[in-house]
């Protein structure tokens, strides 16, 4: 593939200069600027008149920053690649969404792995629902009551977090149970979707168990360090997990 059109939305002019020089000397025949934006309102106008393949969009910004660049469209047509000099929760949800990203200060390796990894995707990608689920992940921050995307074999579900009680490692998938008693097949490892719910109500009691402590019934370290669920399903608590794990659960308002 070559001569993919992308446009660089970034506040600062140097990061823009830089951007373009490294496409220049690097990929002069993959990539092709077609804009350099400095803000979301320039950006948005750009991509209406240019009709990018694939936006480079900055992260943090003044006045708006990057993911309100996504209001401004009904349909998505363009791929995005987030740039950000931070590693943040954002990450993660950018992660879980499918959504490819370049931490500051831009080399050209990491610019090269990226465009691969577009164009091997590039006839895979559902550019809407994938936008769909980067904003409710986001949105999600640490509001329990939220719902969040969960990537699946078939697609998306999308899940009350409070709803989860709790999640089984399974190989690279995860299985997640709800209170109402389902069970869903995620097709992230246990350690992606940790990431993506609020720590201050899911612990990680064991490297194969995420539990909502909200749904904790009781806790027995009599033998073997077990918890039961509401529902009466009963799990192991690592034994290097303990210490932690008592102390969270006899702060936590349950």
């Amino acid at each position: 593939m070559s001569n993919i059109s992308c446009i660089i939305i970034d506040d600062e002019k140097m990061a823009r200069e830089t951007f373009e020089k490294v496409i220049g000397r690097y990929f002069p025949d993959k990539l092709k600027v077609l804009c350099a934006a400095e803000s979301v309102k320039e950006g948005v106008y750009a991509i209406h008149k240019h009709h990018p393949d694939l936006v480079f969009l900055d992260i943090e910004m003044p006045g708006e920053n990057g993911f309100k660049l996504f209001e401004y469209f009904e349909k998505v047509t363009f791929e995005v690649i987030f740039l950000t000099a931070y590693k943040n929760y954002a990450i993660d949800a950018i992660k879980y969404a499918a959504f490819d990203y370049i931490l500051k200060p831009l080399n050209f390796i990491d610019l090269g792995e990226v465009v691969e990894r577009y164009e091997k995707k590039q006839k895979e990608n559902n550019y809407n629902l994938r936008v769909k689920t980067l904003m409710s992940n986001l949105n999600a921050g640490g509001d329990i009551n939220t719902k969040v995307a969960l990537p699946t074999l078939k697609g998306y579900v999308m899940e009350k977090i409070n709803n989860i009680m709790y999640c089984e490692a399974d190989e690279n998938y995860t299985k997640i149970f709800t209170a109402n008693g389902e069970e869903t097949l995620v097709s992230r490892t246990l350690k992606s979707v940790e990431d993506l719910l609020p720590a201050e109500y899911f612990f990680r009691i064991h490297k194969s168990y995420l539990v909502n402590m909200n749904y904790i019934k009781s806790y027995d370290k009599s033998e073997g360090h077990k918890i039961m669920l509401e529902n009466g399903i009963e799990l192991e608590v690592a034994t290097r997990r303990t210490d932690e794990f008592v102390r969270l659960l006899t702060k936590t308002k349950l």
